[in-house]
């Protein structure tokens, strides 16, 4: 379980402030869920942690180490997107693309068996390509994908945002349970506080490349001090936990 950290970070596209000096933790072993609309700045903030583009200013630390300072193999984050189709070759089979995400010296066949079994897929499907698939069991082939790199932390960036909501229930479950039977450190990026709070041990929200709010899941929940924050608490119906509880 890793701690990862940012402290003042800022990221400038032209004239553009997509990221105003934002500090966030994401403590060992815990979600962190990362709400807000779009273009509030989330996946910025996340790509600029995995290394897809610099900060233009602040420091991204994991376990007290500049992210910066370390090649993105070794950075020990790993990153599922919003479309797991365009994340994946199409002319690869899904276990040829989780194998390459591997570090060298593991038994590649063994572990993508491992893998897929453990996102709840037939490791017998390993040699399907992406096409045959469905949308939530390519998504669940991303999972597998970036846990195959070890990561210490986890970034899920709107993984259920294009699923059906029967769909979504099903990934949530699935990476609640990861989490907790991994022992992961995860931020996880929603447009949808209802989305959030179902897989959150603490929620940040995000306005205008901002952090407006940030506390324990419940307490931001029970009593949200931003009127931006009541209006997605208003806005995310909480009947669609009990659908989340349902999938499986």
């Amino acid at each position: 379980m890793s701690e990862l950290r940012f402290e003042r970070v800022s990221l400038q596209y032209g004239s553009l402030r997509a990221v105003d000096a934002v500090d966030l933790t994401v403590p060992a072993g815990q979600v962190v869920g990362l709400v807000g609309e779009s273009g509030s700045g989330k996946s910025s903030l996340a790509a600029a942690a995995v290394g897809l583009v610099p900060p233009t200013a602040g420091r991204i630390l994991l376990d007290g180490t500049d992210v910066q300072r370390l090649r993105r193999r070794d950075r020990g984050l790993q990153m599922v997107f919003q479309d797991p189709y365009s994340s994946l070759d199409p002319r690869m089979s899904i276990g040829g693309s989780i194998a390459e995400a591997m570090p060298r010296g593991v038994d590649k066949r063994a572990e993508v068996a491992r893998l897929l079994e453990l996102v709840n897929l037939d490791p017998g499907r390993a040699a399907s390509l992406p096409a045959r698939l469905s949308g939530g069991q390519r998504q669940r082939v991303a999972l597998a994908r970036a846990l195959a790199g070890q990561p210490k932390v986890l970034i899920a960036d709107e993984i259920t945002s294009a699923l059906d909501v029967s769909v979504q229930g099903a990934v949530l479950n699935l990476v609640r349970d990861l989490q907790r039977r991994l022992g992961l450190s995860m931020l996880f990026i929603s447009h949808n506080l209802a989305v959030v709070r179902y897989v959150s041990d603490r929620i940040a929200v995000m306005r205008a490349g901002t952090i407006v709010e940030e506390g324990p899941a419940g307490q931001v929940l029970a009593d949200p001090q931003h009127g931006y924050t009541r209006e997605l608490l208003a806005a995310a119906p909480s009947r669609h936990t009990s659908l989340w509880e349902d999938a499986s």
